[in-house]
């Protein structure tokens, strides 16, 4: 809330990046005269930037909102390893040696002695799993070459990414029940190593980000397993049948969807308040740009118009030192090592397409459960608490579905209460003068 009400309102007043020159608040990217920035006229036939185009167009700017929300990201990224080791360092050896010893006599717990029961999956299930998918990747990234772009050594390399980073972000996960997102840690390195190829970042990102991401899901489902009672050859079974079955019906929607709706995505085609804008790949698709394309050479770095923003990195890594010298000072405060810079800077990471009104609503939701009903209704909370955040989750779900079968295939639209544009022109407007923008008044 900082980062959105303080931050963000004293740069845009300061004008700092030309901040004026665009909206407050947006996932698009912009010239300096606040016009959109036409990517298509910096890419070749290739899909490679065209280093003459981009000089000859300008440099690329980010909205106010937009920029602080990658400096909260570096942030996160540092703070994340800085947390884990100042607070969980000696812990990570005795978690590698209860996990191989976990079934040993002297170090069961009641649910690893009830499990004992089943057979185990054995360890080569797991390598044959990884061995097909990395060769069936690098098949292929090289057959497919000209299309993906990612050469073999950037398989392996996000491989190796996902590798090193799931077990800080495991941690994480564990003790606070939040996953930090570091899918820019992926984007940030491909862009260094391998810039101008859009379309490689892109797929470096899903296979280093989403492969640490699905491992941490995963072990989420075995830990529940666990304590279910479920057998492991079960649960494992079930996993993979599980992706099998949503690699099928994700693609298979996405593609009828591609075929089905009229210019889905294109927000300058599409009619007023249709719910086809997917916000979520156009920031995709930004961070391709800024990061793949451009590369943050040009955008973070000593040829950018960003490079200020590099020292969140060292921001993030001071900030959990800080909490770890006051919890050092005052051991008797308890409260002090529940203080975690990693999910507090992190919180960020879903800005865009998210905005202040989710947050609002995510910080009064949690604080009605955590802490008044906690306090007042602790039977309720205990009895019925995750239970209703199950169904909230579930029933979202359902719902959309429902609303599309009997509404959206009858071109039935209704108008949701909340749903209007913004009334404050600084969403979609500049404010800086003589700045000419279709449908924003000129100061």
């Amino acid at each position: 809330m900082i980062m959105i009400y303080v931050i963000t309102p004293i740069m845009y007043w300061h004008n700092v990046y030309k901040a004026k020159h665009f909206p407050i608040f947006s996932d698009g990217l912009f010239m300096s005269s606040g016009q959109k920035y036409n990517i298509s006229s910096i890419i070749d036939s290739n899909f490679h930037l065209d280093v003459q185009a981009y000089e000859r167009e300008g440099p690329l700017y980010l909205s106010t909102f937009f920029a602080v929300t990658y400096g909260f990201i570096f942030a996160s990224l540092t703070a994340t390893i800085s947390h884990v080791a100042l607070f969980h360092g000696r812990y990570n050896r005795e978690i590698w040696e209860m996990s191989k010893f976990a079934f040993r006599k002297e170090k069961m717990d009641v649910h690893t002695r009830l499990m004992r029961v089943y057979k185990q999956v054995p360890q080569w299930w797991f390598l044959c799993v990884l061995l097909v998918n990395l060769s069936l990747t690098i098949f292929a990234c090289e057959h497919y070459n000209h299309q993906l772009q990612l050469p073999w050594w950037g398989v392996l390399l996000a491989c190796a990414l996902a590798i090193i980073f799931t077990l800080p972000i495991g941690i994480i996960t564990a003790t606070t029940n939040q996953t930090p997102n570091l899918n820019v840690i992926t984007e940030y390195i491909m862009g260094y190593m391998y810039p101008g190829h859009l379309v490689a970042n892109m797929c470096f990102r899903m296979y280093g980000y989403t492969s640490m991401r699905r491992a941490v899901v995963f072990l989420q489902d075995m830990k529940l397993g666990h304590y279910m009672k479920i057998p492991p050859k079960t649960m494992f079974m079930a996993q993979i049948q599980g992706t099998l079955i949503a690699v099928i019906v994700d693609l298979g929607t996405a593609w009828w969807l591609m075929e089905t709706i009229p210019n889905i995505c294109n927000r300058a085609l599409l009619p007023e308040n249709s719910p086809w804008t997917c916000p979520t790949d156009h920031v995709f698709y930004t961070a391709s740009a800024v990061w793949g394309l451009i590369s943050p050479l040009r955008i973070f770095g000593h040829l950018g118009t960003y490079m200020a923003i590099n020292w969140f990195f060292l921001f993030g890594a001071i900030a959990p030192l800080l909490v770890w010298i006051a919890h050092k000072a005052f051991p008797n405060q308890h409260w002090i090592p529940l203080i975690n810079m990693s999910i507090l800077l992190g919180a960020t990471t879903y800005i865009p397409p998210a905005t202040a009104v989710n947050y609002t609503s995510w910080i009064i939701c949690g604080f009605l459960s955590r802490f008044v009903v906690y306090r007042y209704r602790r039977d309720w909370w205990q009895r019925h608490n995750y239970v209703l955040s199950a169904a909230l989750d579930t029933c979202l779900a359902f719902m959309g579905v429902l609303l599309y079968l009997s509404l959206e295939l009858e071109n039935v639209s209704l108008k949701w209460w909340g749903n209007d544009l913004d009334g404050c022109r600084l969403a979609t407007c500049p404010t800086a003068k003589d700045i000419l923008v279709k449908g924003c008044p000129v100061n």
